[in-house]
């Protein structure tokens, strides 16, 4: 039950994405659309601690519990809980009945690779595109990312949540759902973000 992955903020998704094709990955999900829901107490108790509690919905509805996350060499460790659930309005209504509030919503494009016992997944969000790797451990996700050309160093700690939070911030804007209908005319670059593309180099 721990997450073990490093993300990345990259200018060219599909090149990373021939990369893969020519490593033989293994496409294991196709592009699909995730609608997501965190949801947090009423005091903000679990944002504050650096804990999630989300409800996902692409192919299939799972409920995920994430823990306080620990940065070591540009990698994040973590404990995760999730399981599939039968239905998403009866889960998100399980969940409101318990306290729970709805904190944002999040969507985003995501495309899944396995290679070499990683998986690798290709992430677009309406304020840009991402790659996040998930392996067995520190060495095997470096590993991972020096075949894909992409920078440790540049490595992005931050949720998706949390790095809307600063786009907001240095943008001013007031909707407060991550959904690419609120950032149509909206054009945002890595300093918007705070962050640095890990295949410039």
């Amino acid at each position: 039950m721990q997450e073990i992955e490093a993300k990345f903020y990259v200018r060219d998704l599909k090149k990373i994405g021939t990369c893969l094709q020519d490593l033989e990955a293994r496409l294991i999900q196709p592009r699909v659309l995730e609608m997501n829901i965190r949801f947090d107490l009423p005091d903000g108790g679990l944002r504050s601690e650096g804990r999630v509690l989300r409800l996902r919905q692409d192919t299939e509805t799972r409920l995920t519990y994430k823990g306080a996350g620990k940065n070591e060499q540009g990698v994040v460790n973590r404990t995760e809980i999730e399981f599939t659930v039968e239905d998403f309005n009866k889960a998100k209504n399980f969940l409101e009945a318990l306290g729970y509030q709805k904190l944002l919503q999040y969507n985003k494009y995501r495309t899944t690779y396995e290679l070499e016992h990683c998986h690798i997944m290709l992430d677009e969000l309406p304020y840009g595109n991402f790659v996040e790797i998930e392996g067995e451990n520190i060495a095997a996700i470096h590993s991972m990312a020096n075949k894909l050309e992409l920078d440790m160093q540049a490595a992005v700690s931050a949720s998706y949540s949390a790095l809307f939070e600063k786009v907001r911030r240095t943008l001013g804007l007031t909707f407060t759902d991550l959904t690419f209908a609120n950032f149509k005319k909206i054009k945002v670059y890595p300093e918007h973000l705070q962050v640095q593309p890990a295949d410039d180099f």
